[in-house]
């Protein structure tokens, strides 16, 4: 099977999905599974929940059709999380069939890269050109405090396969907190002057029940500010028609790039393009806010292909116009990060 780059493939056709506030929602993450194979602090439970139900759990050629509907009104780009996306069983299958959908343009996956370097023929067949991993420590010990695993070499070798392979760009997603992983800001960082990688600095989210309070929180500008100490004002990078919310930039002539996610210090609300769908087959408009709505009930009681098209563009025409987690104008979120998709 031959896969086109998103350069090689049509103009979209008419757009249908824009939100009240004007925005353009072009972009679907779907979370496939609700299970993983570490235990992060920021995104599982104090107290243990139930696994869902394989029942519940939306099947692949539910999310297929789900994602052939949502194309045809203009979604573009596609992103597969979990939980961990690689540790359910034809994964790499499903995302053959998504390269297959017309108008979708841009396929990635969100891992925790443990699983990359066992399934490395999977994943050039799989046609993933595009990869973000978490890495939130270079420490292995401080990495098993993090994440309940000793898994630490297992995720660098995963790392190193994706790079060896010429996957590009590889995104490195990092939680800062203080008093755990706020110390190695600046060596996760430079790994950007070694490697073409992404180092992507991201305020964590108050949601659930997870291990981290709010008071451990440590914010881009704190974060910015270590980095332009160390090695001098960051230059800015252009954003390119598939990036997300990350606001890019480059430590002078390294090849790789710094980009901050700040949900909280500097919501990029008013830019946010993408929908979620949850692995319960619930769409979900805004991480940071507790309103899904049930598409895949609908879809199991035989629902027409119009009533179901009209549920996603319901979902994207209530988006609100921005989360209030900042100024406390929104309810906490209920929901784990585990169960929604990072």
């Amino acid at each position: 099977m031959t896969f086109l780059s998103p350069g090689q493939l049509p103009e979209h056709p008419i757009v249908q999905n824009i939100d009240k506030t004007g925005r353009q929602i072009n972009y679907l993450r779907i979370s496939v599974t609700d299970r993983c194979n570490l235990a992060c602090m920021y995104c599982v439970p104090r107290k243990n929940i139930p696994r869902l139900s394989y029942k519940k759990i939306a099947r692949y050629e539910e999310l297929v059709k789900i994602v052939n509907l949502a194309a045809d009104i203009g979604i573009s780009k596609v992103r597969i999380t979990g939980g961990e996306p690689l540790v359910r069983k034809g994964i790499f299958t499903f995302i053959k069939k998504l390269h297959e959908i017309k108008n979708i343009r841009d396929i990635a996956v969100t891992t925790n890269g443990g699983l990359l370097k066992k399934q490395k023929t999977n994943l050039r067949n799989s046609g993933i050109k595009r990869l973000n991993i978490s890495l939130d420590t270079l420490d292995p010990e401080k990495f098993e405090f993090i994440t309940g695993k000793n898994y630490f070499e297992q995720v660098w070798q995963g790392i190193m396969t994706a790079y060896d392979m010429g996957i590009s760009p590889i995104k490195l997603n990092c939680v800062v907190m203080k008093h755990i992983n706020g110390n190695e800001i600046t060596d996760l960082a430079a790994l950007s002057l070694k490697y073409p990688f992404h180092v992507r600095f991201i305020e964590y989210m108050p949601m659930g029940s997870s291990i981290v309070d709010e008071t451990q929180q440590m914010l881009i500008p704190e974060i910015r500010e270590i980095l332009d100490n160390k090695f001098g004002p960051l230059v800015p990078v252009q954003k390119s028609v598939f990036d997300g919310p990350a606001k890019r930039f480059r430590i002078r002539n390294a090849p790789g790039e710094i980009g901050f996610i700040s949900p909280i210090s500097s919501h990029f609300c008013s830019e946010c393009n993408r929908i979620r769908l949850t692995s319960t087959g619930r769409l979900r408009p805004c991480l940071l806010r507790n309103t899904e709505t049930d598409i895949l009930g609908p879809l199991r009681q035989g629902a027409l292909d119009s009533e179901l098209k009209d549920i996603i563009k319901t979902v994207i025409k209530n988006k609100p116009a921005a989360h209030g987690i900042e100024n406390k104008t929104s309810d906490k979120i209920c929901a784990q990060m585990s169960e929604i998709g990072g």
